[in-house]
């Protein structure tokens, strides 16, 4: 291509530019930032194609002249490209917000194809040096992956505006202002005055905190203050006193239309933990803002005569409490033996012996203690609670027979008889109950063979009382029809004993 056609679209490029730059000229300052210099460097690039074609043929080295134009074409593309690309995005598009990488992305895509055109202009073989330099190319495309990774990042950041100019953010455990977003990282400045460089590769694979800000919308930050009182001082009265004192207080940075508020948050070694809730303004100010608020509660906790904790440890010399537990255990199952009409014929001594034979089994509501068919060879002593004694009608559907409460006792007819449960149990609520198994209930009666006729007496009256079908019956048809059970009863109890 000659110079002088190469002059002449220079020129025009170069009007065109001139023209862009006057019309943002009627715009804010912000929207030329950047015009007038690049117009500086357009007219350095015509400038010097010109003095190659005018005074060109005055140098004699056969390069010279070629390498100047070049630069010169350079600088007028450069210019031509930035104005274009930024009178597009700052001024035309500015209502969009666009992120201001989005544009230099463009111009580094403009400048590249820019390269090309020239370099087969002049004729470079592209496609042998490409072919070429393969391998160079992937040895600097892998050395290269964490600067890419850098680059796509901030792409990705300003694009998606995960993080803007002016946002507060946490990353671990580090808060400071976003600054700047470039190509490779992101800057933070911190109330320390401070600067942080992250990379944006960093970023990405990190989780980033954005504070006061919900969603896409600025909000104040809430903040949480926390402190401890004793365990003598109830919750209930420390929030009370606390939240009254900070309401009436002026405290610098705290938001009025939301009120502090206090919640109590844990129980710890020492005392209470509470915290004060309450709206940040100045994000930059959190820290003279969590100290106004500890210097108040301070002041409102020695007003209303509370005691703020300190660590501490007492060490108590007593003696082993576990024995003086025991003890009472078994008085309390002594007792429980004593209501049950079916040991009202054993002696002290022989209910001690089963009391310290029991085992204690708590039931939450809903707890199943054995059900319908399941062996049986153990009676329920019922200490505390209540209990649902659970079957099935004549038809075949679940019913509720009756509900026992403490004391009470069920399932004798497994530690008598051995023989399987005839109903399903199920706790009503929490319940305590004592088991006695008939392995320990053995060795009494084998002592005392006697107490099988009264056992028997008594199995048979509550079997009496169970039976639906005597239910009708009058007390005299209940004890003839009894007299015939009890022997019955002792019969197999005798067996089941090996009597």
């Amino acid at each position: 291509m000659p110079l002088d056609g190469l002059l002449d679209d220079a020129l025009l490029f170069a009007a065109g530019a001139l023209v862009l730059v006057l019309v943002s000229m009627f715009f804010t300052s912000h929207r030329r930032r950047g015009l007038v210099p690049m117009l500086v460097v357009v007219a350095i690039g015509v400038a010097g194609l010109w003095t190659i074609d005018r005074y060109g043929h005055l140098i004699h080295a056969a390069t010279l002249p070629a390498i100047v134009r070049e630069a010169a074409l350079a600088l007028v593309a450069i210019g031509v490209i930035q104005i274009v690309v930024r009178f597009t995005f700052q001024t035309v598009l500015a209502r969009r917000g666009i992120p201001r990488i989005l544009d230099e992305f463009v111009i580094a895509l403009a400048l590249i194809g820019y390269a090309i055109y020239r370099l087969n202009a002049v004729g470079v073989n592209l496609a042998g040096l490409i072919t070429t330099s393969a391998v160079l190319t992937g040895a600097l495309a892998f050395s290269a992956q964490s600067t890419l990774g850098n680059l796509w990042g901030g792409i990705a950041l300003q694009l998606e505006k995960t993080c803007r100019v002016g946002d507060w953010v946490r990353i671990e455990n580090l808060t400071g202002q976003v600054v700047s977003i470039r190509w490779r990282s992101m800057a933070i400045a911190t109330p320390t005055h401070e600067t942080i460089v992250i990379p944006n590769q960093m970023l990405m694979n990190n989780r980033v905190t954005v504070v006061a800000r919900h969603g896409e919308e600025r909000t104040g930050w809430l903040r949480f203050v926390e402190f401890q009182v004793v365990f003598a001082h109830s919750p209930e009265s420390v929030v009370a006193v606390i939240e009254k004192a900070l309401a009436k207080a002026d405290i610098p940075f705290v938001g009025r239309d939301r009120l502090p508020e206090v919640v109590c948050q844990d129980y710890r070694d020492n005392g209470i933990q509470y915290a004060v809730v309450y709206e940040l303004t100045d994000v930059s100010r959190y820290w003279s803002a969590d100290s106004y608020i500890r210097v108040h509660v301070y002041a409102a906790l020695a007003r209303a005569g509370f005691t703020i904790p300190f660590p501490h440890r007492v060490v108590e010399m007593r003696q082993d409490e576990r024995i003086e537990n025991a003890e009472r255990e078994i008085e309390h199952r002594r007792g429980a033996l004593a209501t049950m009409n079916l040991f009202a014929s054993l002696t002290d001594d022989e209910r001690a012996t089963l009391a310290r034979a029991l085992t204690t089994e708590l039931y939450a509501g809903g707890d199943t203690v054995f059900l319908t068919g399941e062996p049986g060879d153990s009676l329920y002593l019922l200490a505390s609670g209540r209990v649902d004694i659970v079957g099935a009608d004549p038809g075949g559907a679940p019913h509720r027979f009756a509900t026992l409460a403490a004391p009470a006792y069920f399932g004798e007819g497994g530690l008598l008889l051995g023989q399987p449960r005839g109903a399903t149990v199920i706790a009503s609520g929490e319940a305590c109950c004592y088991r006695l198994d008939k392995a320990d209930f053995d060795r009494i009666v084998r002592a005392r063979p006697a107490l099988v006729e009264k056992l028997a007496a008594v199995l048979t009256e509550r079997q009496a009382e169970n039976d639906a079908t005597l239910q009708a019956l009058d007390a005299d048809a209940r004890k003839a029809r009894a007299a015939g059970r009890t022997a019955d009863f002792m019969r197999r109890m005798q067996q089941f004993f090996g009597l």
